[in-house]
């Protein structure tokens, strides 16, 4: 198990120099850069003010001290290796745009999502996972049949395209929900009661339209999975020594089935966090990593996309260590021999 561990701890290293390697290199070929932005903005801004004695482009001198700020003055490798020494110590850098520490600005993004991201989780697992153990019990009855339908049908519309829905009809037409931000503008003044109502109020919708995906994959699978450990031999023998259909149940199926559901909990759990909310982010204007993401992306934010790529990735890889633990944990049987 230690030398295990210790093997996949030193595959984390070559696996995110890969990544960064590869998004540093595109980056590269990308057109629009902040240079380029930096320059536009001067460039119109000179000829506003030039009472139409026609476009005039930057000086080189000009262009040198823009490419100098922005740290494009050094070679792509110079500036690769400096980025990795950055990252090393955990300097994520600073933002071209908005001059802050990027760590700084994760921090400030990170309770929306880190909201979004446990309702999502808490909502999917304590509903879904009921729901598909009465289904195996119930497999093949009308309301089997009727729930798969609703499951799949609700997973087959994408969570932008509910939340959209969700927006027009409760939002706008109907004026039940707000249509933006995580709380009101006069929260501060509100009780605690009143506070709790409101947040409540404002995640309904973005909250919704995010479970509907996790939820119904959660449910499939733990149906599918319970059916698998019922009709094993084993069920069959606790059955044969006059073991209730309850005991039967709970007591030998419910640990094996909850296999594959239990060891995908880290992942589930960090990957609500930080990932499949920049649509519904954006859609709600609720100001957390998701929009920070799109907005750093759209605007070349380069040290805030490889910053909080490099973050992501190093906590996505470190979750797949500890889920692939976690088979260890559940079942003793599972070597890594």
């Amino acid at each position: 198990m230690v030398t295990y561990i210790l093997r996949r701890l030193l595959l984390i290293v070559p696996t995110l120099l890969g990544v960064l390697v590869i998004n540093f290199a595109v980056i590269q070929f990308v057109p629009g850069g902040p240079v380029e932005q930096l320059m536009a903005q001067l460039t119109n801004k000179e000829n506003s003010l030039g009472s139409g004695q026609g476009a005039r482009a930057l000086t080189p001198a000009q262009v040198g001290e823009i490419k100098a700020m922005y740290g494009f003055d050094k070679p792509a490798p110079e500036r690769f290796w400096q980025m990795l020494k950055q990252y090393a110590q955990f300097d994520l850098g600073k933002s071209f745009l908005q001059r802050k520490d990027v760590w700084g600005l994760i921090k400030e993004k990170l309770p929306v999502s880190i909201t979004l991201g446990l309702w999502t989780f808490f909502i999917s697992y304590l509903v879904a996972v009921p729901l598909g153990v009465l289904k195996a019990v119930r497999a093949g009855s009308r309301f089997d049949l009727v729930s798969t339908v609703l499951i799949l049908v609700g997973y087959a519309i994408p969570g932008f395209v509910l939340g959209v829905a969700l927006l027009v009809v409760f939002g706008g037409q109907l004026q039940w929900f707000p249509l933006r931000g995580l709380v009101s503008s006069g929260w501060d003044d509100l009780t605690w009661g009143a506070r709790i109502v409101d947040y409540l109020w404002h995640i309904t919708l973005p909250v919704t339209a995010m479970v509907l995906g996790s939820f119904a994959v959660t449910a499939m699978l733990t149906k599918n999975a319970f059916l698998e450990e019922i009709r094993k031999q084993y069920v069959l023998t606790a059955r044969a020594k006059g073991l209730s259909e309850r005991q039967v149940l709970w007591k030998h199926v419910f640990r094996n089935a909850l296999i594959p559901i239990v060891t995908g909990f880290p992942a589930a759990f960090i990957s609500a966090f930080f990932a499949g909310s920049l649509l519904i982010e954006t859609l709600f204007s609720l100001d957390g990593l998701g929009l920070l993401s799109y907005e750093s992306v759209i605007r070349r934010d380069y040290p805030v996309v490889l910053g909080t790529l490099y973050l992501f990735t190093l906590i996505g890889l470190v979750t797949k260590l500890v889920s692939d633990l976690c088979y260890v944990w559940v079942d003793p049987r599972v070597k890594f021999d």
